[in-house]
């Protein structure tokens, strides 16, 4: 057994030092919890299965992760004792080390004299801490040793009192740590998974073909299905999930035909299952950590019972939406019932249970924390709940069976987590089994529908109306029977994607697999310390007149503590301020300390949580300047270390490059009068760009150089002039460089290609030559100098690829102009245009370059009709990166963009809104492998798929009914072609009192058809259905 037994030693002193904190923390703050007690005795009896899981063996769990039954713990701010037997005392005596609470394990043996000396040194040790022993008064433990306890204590009865520890006990277990959660959760998980892929199917096929079972063979069939290790190995089941953890909770509950007890207490009763409200309640436990979850399913309902359910599921959202951080116990409560009174049937708020749950965790049921109007304890992040709503004895107005439907409850439960403030709503472990409307109705009872089917329609004469009823094939109309083009093209288009998607999915099962983790690793952030003299002879030599000093030098702030000089390094100081009160100044100067929270994040951890921490201090003085002066110098000071701080950090992923080879043997190749982007200076000044042995160097007026190696280049791009101003050879850089103070991965050199010099006021030109004659000219000579940039900077940027060749295989890549379209990649609305390895930005600064091997997928936002923009969101294959956003795209470049992203094999996919793209990312990078294996960016693409399907499934199951005959003979004349509609309105005017017949229009139709070269397609049209009218 000693193999067996393993506690862990450092979760157990984590929880024992939590115990002291908090108990410490009650006594400076009043003694609201811990009720002033000088130490807490918590007594475990015989093990007793049928007792559950009660106060004293929870906290036992909570501490040791086993139960010890016959042991007693004693608790006091000095330190622990345990008394317990001799073969359990061999696994407590490893806890004396590795804790900052001095431990001792008292071993009882058979000698009942020794045995009560031991409890005597135990009633010393309470009495010497107080006046006050902190115990469970509720205690169900039993047996001997209790006993036996029990009448120890009661020996001292008169020297201390007695008081309930359990809701101290109860606070500081109901935050529960990661490992705890993580119980929590596989336990909920496989509730849910209990519920909704079994008890529904299975309850569903009994009431179906209208079996008989009792409700305690059915939940003695559903707590079977634990032993059933192959049912636990589901496709959602957690990472290393482990059935052998599994345990009941809460038997499984089934209730129906009126007899309901929405509290869980009875057991399961003989009566059959029974088709109206059927409620199911059941708790697995994982790890000793407990979970519920109950729903209420209802057969054929009737609209006062949907009305009521649709009650109950808003007041649970609302219960759950109002578990914060920060949240009063009882104002949870109340908002549930602001819910009902606010409804459509406030009487029913006299229907609701007394409270919407009770804190969860080794206990399923703690009762020392209830939601109720009573319970003034604060929600914290990291509290677990089974929340319950529940309404009982609700009548029907219209019961099918009156003895067992006429009054029924309707409940439901979940197990919630409370998160942290600013998240927002708790979140549900035990979402997966749903409580909609939708999944939690049956209807079995199908005489409407017969009824429906049966009910004969009225006849109508086929040729009422413009049309009749043999001219409606299975399509719309005639013309509408073959695919387009166009729709042949978004098919093929759809199956590509379909593949692309595939494709991309199965690579990311293969790239991140189970073991894979989070992608920025698991960082463990220290304290920061820093170090401002390292000897007494580095201080300033004013501290001995005990003064406010401001050492710049040393970025440091010399205060006079306690008749000492202290120095505080700048780092460690938030800010100071000054404000004015009875003729003195009094100056704050605040400290940076964990917990503050400083911006998004809080950057100082608690290494040591018994640690105190100084958060500010405050001087005063007559000298009003003096205290405003230092003031100033310490903002100035921090200003300056953030700067340098931020500075440093903006340098981290700038690499230092090689040193440029120049070319000596012979002249190298140069391009003149060139203007750079980033600009070296504020004035605008030309240079030239040579190409050497292994990079770029730009020479700029005043003996300023920028050198580019090729091995840095990731992509050259040649621009024309075509439709800009500026003809531009742009360079992409793999590692950003320094221009000036400033670091760019993004290099241009452009000229402009119109002529500056030209005057429109006039010139020699014009006294001589007029009107369109000089027009032309200027019109040629522009295009000629257009021509000849663009050839100039396409030759130059080819001998830069050339250079290149002997370093990185570079080549040329110019954009596509016909592919590109607008749209603001950053502050402007711009063009941007794809080339063969990128879609890029090279007109306006801040360019963009985006290389088309690290897109994963692009998401268009806001498609939907009536809109005349949508955007583009590009995620990158490295997760770590924020997606890149183009926003405001005109809508007419929509079918372009698709096009383009299908050429190029990119999955794209699209949806109506804009998503919080920084909220998906930090799933999937908390994630891969679960995020893949949910179905990766299937998500994405979930409501357009739907919608086309629905779209293409109702347009190919159209079919004309004779009552729409009518309503579209009006609109049916305006589907045919302008000759056709003339021709209508001709033979209308001539032949208005005779008309053709039926023969003659079907001809007339044909004939126009086979013109329209529609002919092949009617042959493959379906014939008309039986019953339609032959000609």
């Amino acid at each position: 057994m000693a193999d067996e037994v393993s506690i862990d030693k450092t979760s157990f002193h984590n929880r024992l030092s939590a115990i002291n904190t908090a108990w410490k923390g009650d006594k400076r703050s009043g003694n609201h919890v811990f009720g002033d007690v000088g130490s807490i005795v918590i007594v475990m009896g015989k093990a007793d299965e049928a007792q559950g899981f009660h106060k004293s063996n929870a906290a036992q769990f909570w501490l040791l992760g086993y139960e010890f039954p016959a042991t007693l713990f004693l608790f006091t701010l000095e330190g622990m004792y345990i008394i317990t037997t001799k073969k359990k005392a061999a696994y407590l005596e490893p806890l004396k080390e590795g804790g900052k609470t001095p431990i001792e394990v008292i071993v009882r043996g058979k000698d009942a004299e020794e045995n009560a000396k031991q409890f005597e040194r135990i009633l010393d040790l309470i009495k010497n801490a107080g006046k006050k022993v902190g115990v469970i008064t509720k205690d169900v433990s039993s047996g001997p040793f209790v006993n036996e306890w029990k009448t120890a204590l009661g020996d001292i009865s008169k020297d201390v009192e007695e008081v309930d520890i359990s809701s101290a006990i109860s606070s500081v277990m109901s935050v529960k740590d990661e490992n705890e959660l993580r119980s929590i959760r596989n336990a909920s998980v496989a509730s849910s998974h209990v519920m909704a892929d079994y008890f529904v199917d299975y309850m569903s096929d009994i009431l179906d073909k209208d079996k008989k079972i009792t409700h305690k063979a059915l939940c003695e069939k559903i707590a079977g299905k634990i032993d059933d290790d192959k049912f636990f190995k589901w496709k959602k089941a957690p990472a290393n999930f482990d059935t052998l953890q599994l345990d009941w909770s809460i038997n499984p509950t089934v209730m129906s035909g009126g007899t309901f007890d929405v509290r869980l207490q009875s057991e399961p009763d003989e009566g059959n299952l029974h088709a109206g409200v059927i409620i199911s309640a059941l708790g697995l436990r994982y790890q000793t950590y407990a979970s519920v979850i109950a729903r209420s399913y209802l057969v054929d309902p009737n609209k006062s019972q949907e009305g009521v359910y649709k009650i109950l599921l808003a007041v649970h959202d609302a219960v759950i939406k109002e578990l914060r951080d920060g949240v009063t116990a009882k104002d949870v409560y109340n908002r549930a019932i602001s819910v009902i009174k606010s409804s459509k049937r406030p009487e029913l708020a006299e229907k609701f249970a007394k409270n919407v749950g009770t804190a969860i965790g080794i206990e399923s049921r703690d009762s020392s924390f209830v939601l109720n109007t009573k319970n003034t304890r604060v929600l914290k992040d990291g509290m677990t709940f089974s929340i319950t709503t529940a309404f009982s004895e609700v009548e029907n107005p219209t019961p099918q069976d009156k003895k067992r439907d006429a009054k029924y409850a309707l409940m439901l439960s979940d197990t919630v987590r409370v998160n942290p403030a600013g998240v927002g709503e708790g979140f549900v472990f035990t979402k997966d089994a749903p409580t909609d409307m939708e999944s939690t109705s049956f209807f079995f009872n199908d005489d409407e529908e017969e009824e429906k089917k049966e009910k004969p329609k009225a006849k109508k004469d086929s040729r009422v109306g413009a049309v009749a009823s043999s001219n409606i094939t299975k399509t719309r109309l005639r013309g509408q029977g073959a695919q387009t083009a166009n729709e042949e093209k978004e098919h093929a288009r759809r199956e590509h994607q379909r593949e692309l998607h595939q494709r991309k999915h199965k690579l990311g099962l293969e790239k991140y697999k189970e073991d894979h983790g989070n992608l920025n690793g698991t960082e463990v952030k220290k304290f920061k310390r820093f170090e401002s003299y390292k000897r007494d002879s580095q201080f300033p030599s004013k501290v001995k007149d005990l003064i406010i000093l401001v050492d710049s030098k040393n970025e440091t702030i010399v205060l006079p503590i306690m008749g000492r000089p202290v120095p505080f390094h700048i780092a460690t100081l938030k800010n100071a301020t000054t404000s004015q009160e009875g003729g003195f100044c009094f100056l704050r100067i605040n400290f940076l300390s964990p917990g503050q929270g400083v911006g998004r994040k809080d950057d100082q951890p608690f290494e040591d949580p018994t640690a105190q921490f100084v958060r500010s201090l405050t001087f005063r003085s007559k000298d009003n300047n003096r205290m405003e002066d230092i003031k100033d110098q310490i903002t100035e000071m921090k200003k300056a270390s953030t700067r340098r701080e931020q500075e440093k950090k903006d340098m981290e992923d700038v690499v230092e490059q090689e040193k440029l080879v120049e070319i000596r043997s012979r002249r190298p190749h140069r391009l003149d009068n060139l203007y750079m982007r980033p600009t070296l200076e504020s004035k605008r000044v030309s240079g030239n760009v040579e190409v050497h042995t292994n990079g770029l160097r730009y020479n700029h007026v005043g003996s300023q150089k920028v050198d580019i190696l090729f091995s840095n280049i990731k992509h050259l791009f040649f621009q024309p002039c075509v439709g800009e101003l500026i003809v531009i050879i742009h360079v992409h850089l793999i590692n950003p460089i320094m221009i000036g103070k400033r670091k760019t991965k993004d290099i241009q050199f452009y000229r402009e290609a119109t002529e500056m010099q030209f005057d429109e006021t006039g010139n020699r030109k014009r006294k001589h030559r007029y009107g369109d004659e000089e027009e032309f000219e200027a019109e040629q000579e522009e295009k000629r100098r257009r021509a000849q940039l663009d050839k100039e900077f396409r030759n130059f940027s080819e001998k830069i690829a050339d250079a290149c060749k002997d370093h990185e295989e570079i080549g040329v890549d110019m954009p596509f102009r016909d592919l590109g379209f607008n749209g603001v990649p950053s502050r402007s609305s711009v063009t941007i245009q794809p080339t063969t390895d990128c879609l890029v930005q090279l007109t306006e600064p801040p360019f963009m370059v985006i290389t088309l091997t690290d897109i994963e997928v692009v998401h268009l936002e806001r498609v939907q009709f009536g809109l005349k923009n949508f955007d583009m969101v590009v995620v990158f294959k490295d997760f770590t990166r924020a997606p890149a956003h183009i926003n405001t795209i005109p809508v007419e470049s929509l079918d372009g963009v698709k096009d383009w992203l299908d050429s190029v094999d990119i999955p794209y996919s699209e949806g109506p809104l804009n998503l919080n793209w920084a909220t998906i990312m930090k799933t999937v990078i908390a994630d891969p492998h679960t995020f893949f294996k949910d179905g990766g960016w299937s998500f994405l693409d979930t409501e357009s798929d739907d919608e086309g399907s629905d779209e293409e499934e109702e347009e190919s199951a159209f079919e004309a009914s004779e009552e729409d005959l009518v309503s579209e003979s009006s609109e049916d004349e305006s589907d045919f072609d302008d000759d056709a509609s003339a021709e209508a309105s001709e033979e209308d005017a001539s032949d208005d009192e005779e008309g053709e017949d039926w023969d003659e229009m079907e001809a007339k139709a044909a004939r126009k058809d086979r013109e329209g070269g529609h002919d092949e397609e009617e042959e493959r049209r379906p014939k008309a259905k039986a019953g339609s009218k032959k000609r």
